[in-house]
């Protein structure tokens, strides 16, 4: 068996790393020409963690990134609404890890490089066309020069993220990515360490919301590479989509300055963290309808071009992982076209159910809530959200992204 994975992001390089372990052949093809550590933060929750520590990458995890220990929901003031321990500090076996998402793909990259042989990590390979023979798939390539290449595989898997040039081919009436409107403004710099240099906020309100969290060591003991996020809505649901290059678009302080003058928090001086960030980004908030389905004989999906989702419960990254996880099972033991059916069986119904919770807010909600009942704040939580409430919109997300804590026999 030989698999062919287009697309050599956290989801396709986890896909080779797991069909490596289980003696599976296969290639990743990449479409960028080098493989550079851009972006920004991601969190990766522990039923993902769970799975990398089985290939054995916890330490390198540890290295570049921070073990996540509270994740806490706030108003536009710093009133705590909802606070709640993560990773290990919650009970899994594994921590929360709070990572730069370039880093973490150069590590999977590095890892894949290491353990397949670089000739089965090819960069500058874009997808452009594949076949369907008697035995299997011949799938096409092309490099930034315009060469062509044809490869030999037993299945097609398409982890070329949102912009997939495999879903389009399977699903042409597809109606393309949904923009829900909201419009975020995120970077990462060196800053002081808060809150023990391991936690989490998302504070705000009904207008806007700032997620704060570290991503690494900073350049001293005492600071963390910090990645923050605001984010509002700017028009409304379904409007027409930003340019394709927005994606990289450089943004300006003095084009959201006004959501920071919302904020009022005492634990993190909101202009001054942003003024001091040397690249500040701009991205449309960005999912996509879900699918009726996603495998087509040997050829199926997988991450952010089966189930793109808004970045809202820290769930996009780990979708992607567990994907890789549920496919190369059952790759070992069935036989390729039943292991795909199976695949999607199982992961097509329940990334659907999180693409569909995001679109409402996620967890995020329980801010919102509390903003409904008291914009300008509160002197006594209970008087304007039970905690039966605040738990049923934080852990019932949980328990739907399949990182609920195991209730004790």
């Amino acid at each position: 068996m030989r698999i062919l994975i287009a697309g050599g992001g956290v989801g396709g390089l986890t896909l080779a790393l797991m069909l490596q372990a289980r003696g599976i052949e296969t290639t990743v093809f990449e479409a960028a020409a080098a493989v550079k550590p851009l972006g920004v933060g991601i969190n990766a929750l522990p039923h993902a963690i769970a799975q990398l520590d089985e290939l054995d990458l916890l330490p390198q995890l540890h290295a570049i990134g921070i073990a996540t220990r509270t994740l806490t929901y706030a108003n536009h003031r710093g009133q705590t609404i909802w606070s709640e321990p993560r990773g290990l500090h919650a009970g899994h076996k594994v921590p929360q890890f709070s990572i730069h998402r370039g880093r973490l793909q150069q590590m999977l990259w590095d890892e894949a490089v290491e353990r397949l042989g670089a000739e089965a990590i090819r960069p500058d390979r874009r997808l452009v066309g594949y076949r369907r023979t008697k035995t299997g798939i011949i799938a096409r390539f092309t490099g930034t020069d315009g060469t062509i290449t044809e490869e030999k595989g037993d299945a097609l898997i398409g982890a070329d993220g949102i912009h997939s040039w495999l879903r389009a081919s399977l699903h042409p009436d597809d109606p393309g990515i949904r923009w829900n409107g909201i419009k975020m403004w995120r970077g990462a710099t060196d800053w002081p360490a808060f809150d023990g240099g391991d936690a989490m906020v998302i504070a705000g309100d009904g207008v806007a919301k700032l997620v704060l969290y570290p991503i690494g060591a900073g350049a001293t003991p005492e600071t963390r590479l910090t990645n923050w996020v605001i984010y509002a809505r700017v028009a409304e649901p379904n409007a027409p989509m930003p340019e394709r290059e927005s994606w990289s678009r450089k943004g300006r302080y003095e084009d959201f300055s006004n959501l920071v003058d919302r904020l009022h928090l005492p634990f993190v001086e909101t202009e001054r963290l942003i003024r001091s960030t040397a690249e500040i980004f701009e991205y449309p908030m960005c999912d996509r309808d879900p699918l009726p389905w996603w495998t087509q004989g040997r050829v199926t999906l997988l991450g952010d071009a089966a189930h793109a989702m808004y970045p809202v419960g820290s769930n996009g990254a780990s979708q992607a992982i567990l994907d890789a996880r549920c496919l190369a099972d059952h790759l070992a033991t069935l036989s390729v076209t039943k292991a795909l059916a199976a695949y999607e069986a199982e992961r097509r119904p329940a990334t659907a159910a999180i693409v569909a919770s995001n679109r409402v807010g996620g967890p995020e909600r329980v801010i919102d809530l509390v903003a409904s009942r008291a914009p300008t704040g509160f002197q006594k939580l209970d008087d304007v959200a039970t905690p039966e409430e605040l738990r049923g919109i934080a852990q019932g997300y949980a328990q739907l992204a399949g990182f609920a804590v195991a209730a004790k026999a």
